[in-house]
């Protein structure tokens, strides 16, 4: 092939560069950017077990070289408010305050928020002094009801729930004609305002380690409510569903509780924006694994975190983690040896896609190339062959036929063809001598032969 002036081939080298250089960058930053090394979670009240939980991620993920920054909150709605605001990537979300606690046949295109999995069970957690409330919740009218803090996922769902019993407030009041008073509180302060007798009754709905839950179950002087008819609200609410908590397993020696509780729960949703770093969704999930596969008070081990029941269109991350665990890089690499090998990967496997059939093609394209250029010279001979055979020419004619031989003859010789084409390129040089000797003879015979050329 002909070689090309340094310029050029300096100027198609950049252009290579230059294309190679754009299509990393399209790649890197489109295709498979690099996850961030700061995401923030909404967790809860810091003596919740929201924030607990957020203690252990965060700690999971310091190991991988990934800061979590913790956002404590008002429990679940807000978590769900901040996420939809987009104020941060991932939260505790308490199951029924979801889309698809809402509407199960509700599109996935309908909200930008993903569940991972659900990690916990929620229990409605129902502590009195002396009030049994076995039968219904109705027993509650007229007592004064903790329900958690004004807008957290505790508020809501009791108040729903002791809605469905008859139990309710007046919007914007602080008590009922009936005397029934729900008092704005959660957390470890409940369990300061039943030991002061300043609430009747306490609805907490959490996780059993949470630290309020603990300490009530552990005081033998507060009523746990075991409800007769947990089933039929879970069938009118189906994000609840019925549990046990068995007798002894607070505290056997002191048999607590000393029957055992048929409570309704909720679950805890790990939520996140869809737009999460594919490789930090999948770091999230293993975090949950390690936090919340041991069992508790109401769960088996292995039952968290689960694909079911998630009060969001499950990602697709999500999705693919439960049917075939984590990724096959993390398995074996760390968490950014890992990410660097994928992104290494996604270069190189179609850069060898393109690579491979251009291989084979380009040698077929090359002789094609350097046999054409043989072959256009052949038509030019043949052509002025034709041309002097056929007539006379006359001198300027002669003189311009002259010059395109020697235009042919320069380009066969400028031109490096490999050694399989050096009997054809001498065969066309021969052509070309014997096309001049032809022109030669018409030269002489009309008396204008070029003494020198």
């Amino acid at each position: 092939m002909p070689t090309l002036p340094t310029g050029r081939r300096l100027v198609s080298w950049l252009a290579l560069v230059a294309v190679l250089a754009l299509a990393i960058w399209l790649v890197v930053r489109y295709v498979s950017p690099l996850p961030p090394r700061t995401i923030v979670m909404s967790t809860g009240a810091t003596d919740g077990a929201y924030h607990r939980f957020g203690l252990r991620y965060q700690e999971l993920l310091k190991a991988e070289g990934i800061r979590l920054e913790l956002r404590p909150s008002s429990g679940g709605v807000e978590n769900l408010q901040r996420l939809k605001d987009g104020a941060v990537e991932v939260a505790f979300v308490q199951g029924g305050t979801g889309v698809l606690a809402l509407d199960p046949d509700a599109p996935a295109d309908s909200t930008p928020l993903r569940s991972l999995a659900t990690v916990a069970f929620e229990p409605v957690w129902i502590f009195t002094r002396s009030i049994d409330v076995s039968k219904g919740l109705e027993a509650l009218a007229g007592k004064r009801i903790a329900v958690g803090v004004a807008g957290s996922g505790n508020y809501q769902v009791a108040h729903q729930l002791l809605g469905i019993y008859g139990v309710t407030v007046p919007d914007g009041q602080e008590s009922s004609s009936d005397g029934t008073t729900f008092v704005s509180a959660g957390g470890l302060a409940v369990v300061d305002l039943l030991a002061k007798g300043e609430v009747d009754a306490a609805i907490i709905i959490a996780a059993p380690q949470a630290p309020a839950v603990q300490r009530l179950l552990s005081d033998s002087s507060v009523r746990l409510a075991s409800l007769d008819h947990v089933e039929g609200p879970a069938r009118r609410y189906p994000y609840f569903q019925p549990v046990s908590l068995k007798r002894g397993s607070v505290d056997p020696r002191r048999d607590l509780p000393a029957q055992d509780i048929d409570l309704l729960a909720t679950t805890a949703n790990l939520v996140v924006r869809d737009e999460l770093h594919p490789a930090l969704a999948y770091l999230l999930l293993e975090a949950a694994r390690q936090v919340h596969r041991q069992p508790s008070l109401i769960n088996r081990p292995e039952d968290f975190p689960s694909s079911q029941g998630t009060d969001f269109p499950l990602s697709d991350q999500a999705d693919r983690y439960f049917k075939h665990g984590r990724p096959f890089l993390q398995s074996y690499l760390p968490f950014w040896a890992a990410n660097y090998v994928q992104r290494l990967l996604l270069l190189l496997v179609p850069l060898v896609a393109i690579l491979v059939p251009l291989a084979r093609v380009l040698p077929e394209l090359i002789g094609w190339r350097r046999r054409s250029r043989l072959y256009r010279r052949y038509g030019e001979l043949k052509f002025l062959e034709q041309d002097l055979a056929s007539r006379k020419l006359d001198a300027a004619e002669r003189n311009e036929a002259m010059s395109r031989l020697d235009h042919i003859e320069e380009e066969i010789i400028e031109t490096k063809f490999p050694l399989e084409f050096s009997d054809r390129v001498y065969t066309l040089r021969q052509h070309v001598d014997f096309v001049r000797a032809q022109l030669d003879r018409q030269m002489e015979a009309a008396g204008d032969r070029r003494e020198a050329r």
